[in-house]
């Protein structure tokens, strides 16, 4: 007896051990730095405080700041010269006092003297185009940038100012306390830059066969700096990446241009009947009850008529906004006009689309339908689109995004034709854009700071729609694709960037201006992080509920990451530190593989590892008790006669203990697993993730299933399954559907097969 509870007891020991040494292998993981993966985000995070809740939420005394203007803007279409005078009224809604305010400039990066182009480092090609020879090295700079005339408060007295190259800090006459307003004008001009040519997010092309410009206006008057609980001022440089932080405010803004143009921008267009002809308004009139075609407003041949004419006359548009964070505004003797209304939330938005004929016949038969689908699926995933109207215009080589207004790329040939990459390219962008309305336009993220904060959000939502739009749409599609072509977003198209050089990645979790591969590290990486999450991680019902809240939440505030990463987690009661870690903090990558499989048969017989334990302590098997002994396939004490004998009949203790301890009725219910396997995952990869399985038994049939992230918080390097089963395993796969963005998928299946991996393959072509 004594012997056998000795026996008894190694066993227990052995177990302990085996515990010990797993103990031991996470303290060797996480160290005395604690470099666990499953570490809360403590450290990373910043304390809650009044005005930011440790659950996401604004806080009690959150505050933010507005800034109101009223502008007078005269476009100057023979010289492509703009001109302004503006009046901003702004709001100290903080508890500090101000000594100055800052405004940003960032037409100023265009300037003869900016040091945006001395950043970029750059060397001597081998050859080059005439062309390309003669714009770098031959052709004087252009005068470009804001020149500001003046600066001055309501008095007219001149208010001192300092310009800091995209940035001018304005010197108040006294200090600005809490609650208080300070109201002042600004006069400027500048030249108005040539897009196509130039390059920039905004400006005109020029069109040399008819001799007009389209132009699509932002950026084009100084606007206020953020001063925010978490950065004070944002006055970080523009140097043409990084886009734009802004306060949110009601505008004014009157817009002279020739008397035949068409325009339309940011707000409410308060003089329609004096800009738009009768028959523009009979159309306009039956837009609005239109909800399935667009109606057009301007014909192409209207726009093509009007393409000669070169009014010497003038006209203004006036525009009205409240609660938006950005103006801007296109227009062009050349365009052409047509809306459609889509219900949101129960009430009429107006889709509309500006073009030049150079757009047809793709815009006219997309563009307002793509925007009206886009707003659908930005609601439903959000919150009802507040605004009364969405605009998509067309714009060579631009995509880029405003309040209510944003430009778009997509031209087709000359000749009428286009490929499946132009349609695509065009409905992907304007999807894209118009979603920009939602992020960053409404939920005001600082996208100087974190680009991915508004191109990450929106590029994973902009999935969501562009397959919502082939849904609606199935015509739009072509014959060989069965839903909408996403180029970002599912997991695998992030593998060759996530496998890639890490020399050259950076976290997500770092200013756009410093990442390497920009648009896979603020659009694409962040984009597939949260449809994994969604898909694989949360699911949908848990993640839909728990992004809903947080754009709620944030509408028209400030948010930063931390506000983001907290409501996801306290809307949905999932611990997500793990994973903003892994895909945000680090530049880890997933490469989860099948170390090994072992397959095991129920038997009477003692086992080699009992039998070992028995030599060693001079143990017979008389003394054992009566115990059920794993034995794997293929070793010593394996027999056929263990495969193809049933449970019981394999176990003589194990039916002798069933028979004694369970009813008939429990008998005739009792599982009756034939095959046992240990099968051992190993993560070369350093990316936490779930482990998504497949199973295929012999019969034919499959079952998948998800282990949680969480089974590797004790092991980072292995871990293993017990797997009972009635029917034989003949296959097991890791990831059968590329949901995790495994780089290395040579390693995700047994019995393995021999492939090279899409990894690997990827990492050769690097070398050649």
């Amino acid at each position: 007896m004594r012997k056998i509870t000795y026996i008894c007891l190694s066993l227990i020991f052995m177990s302990s051990a085996i515990f010990a040494q797993d103990q031991e292998k996470t303290e060797r993981i996480t160290g005395h730095e604690n470099t666990n993966k499953f570490k809360q985000l403590y450290d990373e995070f910043s304390t809650p405080n009044m005005y930011r809740a440790a659950s996401g939420a604004p806080g009690s005394a959150y505050y933010q700041q507005q800034a109101d203007y009223k502008m007078d803007i005269i476009l100057d279409d023979k010289n492509a010269k703009l001109t302004g005078f503006e009046t901003i009224t702004y709001t100290n809604n903080s508890p500090d006092e101000l000594k100055y305010l800052w405004i940003q400039l960032e037409q100023n990066k265009r300037a003869k003297d900016s040091k945006s182009p001395l950043i970029e480092a750059s060397g001597v090609a081998p050859v080059f185009q005439p062309s390309e020879f003669a714009n770098q090295y031959l052709k004087e700079s252009l005068e470009r940038g804001f020149n500001i005339q003046e600066v001055k408060d309501t008095n007219g007295k001149s208010l001192p100012h300092m310009i800091n190259r995209t940035m001018m800090r304005v010197e108040l006459p006294k200090i600005l306390k809490s609650g208080e307003k300070f109201s002042f004008s600004i006069k400027w001009w500048y030249n108005i830059n040539d897009h196509v040519a130039e390059d920039g997010r905004s400006g005109y092309e020029f069109f040399p066969k008819d001799g007009n410009r389209a132009y699509v206006i932002a950026q084009f008057f100084p606007r206020m700096a953020v001063y925010s609980d978490v950065e004070g001022w944002q006055n970080s440089q523009f140097w043409g990446r990084d886009e734009f932080a802004l306060p949110f405010g009601d505008y004014e803004v009157n817009i002279t241009v020739p008397a035949d143009h068409i325009l339309d921008g940011t707000g409410v267009l308060t003089n329609r009947k004096e800009v738009y002809s009768k028959t523009m308004m009979q159309r306009y009139e039956q837009a609005k009850k239109s909800y399935n075609e667009p109606v057009i407003i301007v014909t192409q041949a209207e726009a093509e008529a009007a393409e000669s004419s070169f009014s010497n006359e003038t006209k203004t548009w006036k525009l009205k906004a409240k609660n938006v964070r950005d103006f801007g505004f296109a227009t062009s003797r050349k365009f052409i006009l047509d809306m459609m209304s889509v219900k949101i939330g129960g009430k009429d938005v107006m889709a509309i689309s500006l073009y030049p004929k150079e757009g047809n016949p793709l815009w006219e038969e997309w563009s307002t339908k793509a925007v009206a689908s886009t707003l659908e699926s930005y609601s439903r995933m959000t919150f009802d689109y507040p605004y009364h109207k969405a605009i998509s215009v067309h714009a060579k080589q631009q995509g880029m995004e405003y309040p209510m207004i944003c430009w778009n790329y997509g031209r087709p040939k000359e000749d009428g034709t286009y490929s499946d990459r132009v349609k695509y390219g065009m409905m992907g962008v304007i999807i894209h854009e118009i979603g920009h309305n939602f992020f960053p336009m409404i939920v005001n993220s600082d996208e100087r700071q974190w680009a991915w904060m508004d191109e990450g959000l929106n590029t994973f939502v902009q999935y969501v729609a562009e397959q919502d739009f082939g849904k609606k749409y199935p015509e739009a599609l072509s014959p060989q694709d069965e839903h909408f072509p996403s180029d970002r977003g599912p997991a695998s198209m992030i593998v060759p960037y996530m496998g890639g050089n890490q020399d050259f990645i950076a976290p997500i979790m770092t200013k756009g201006l410093n990442t390497y591969q920009f648009g896979n590290n603020a659009y694409g990486k962040p984009a597939t992080a949260l449809n994994i999450l969604r898909e694989t991680v949360m699911g949908h019902e848990l993640f839909d509920y728990a992004f809903k809240e947080y754009a709620r939440r944030w509408m028209f505030k400030h948010p930063t990451p931390e506000d983001f990463f907290r409501t996801m987690e306290d809307a949905s009661a999932v611990d997500l530190d793990w994973f903003w870690r892994g895909w945000f903090y680090t530049t880890d990558w997933v490469d989860i593989g099948l170390k090994e499989v072992k397959k095991y048969y129920v038997s009477s017989e003692p086992n080699a590892f009992v039998k070992n334990l028995m030599e060693e302590r001079g143990v017979s098997k008389s003394q054992l008790r009566p115990l059920v002994y794993m034995v794997e396939e293929g070793s010593e004490e394996y027999t056929e006669d263990l495969k193809n004998g049933t449970l019981l009949e394999n176990s003589t203790p194990l039916k002798t203990y069933i028979m004694d301890n369970f009813t008939p009725e429990e008998r005739q219910n009792i599982k009756a697993p034939k095959y046992f396997y240990n099968i051992t995952f190993e993560k070369p990869g350093g990316l936490v993730m779930p482990i998504i399985v497949e199973y295929t038994y012999a019969d034919g049939t499959s079952k998948t299933e998800t282990y949680p992230a969480q089974i590797w918080r004790l092991n980072d390097n292995e871990v293993s399954k017990a797997i009972s089963s009635e029917k034989e395993i003949i296959s097991i796969t890791i990831d059968p559907k590329q949901e995790t963005a495994d780089v290395d998928t040579s390693n995700n299946s047994w019995p393995k097969q021999v492939q090279e991996s899409d990894f690997n393959q990827f990492k050769e072509n690097i070398k050649g």
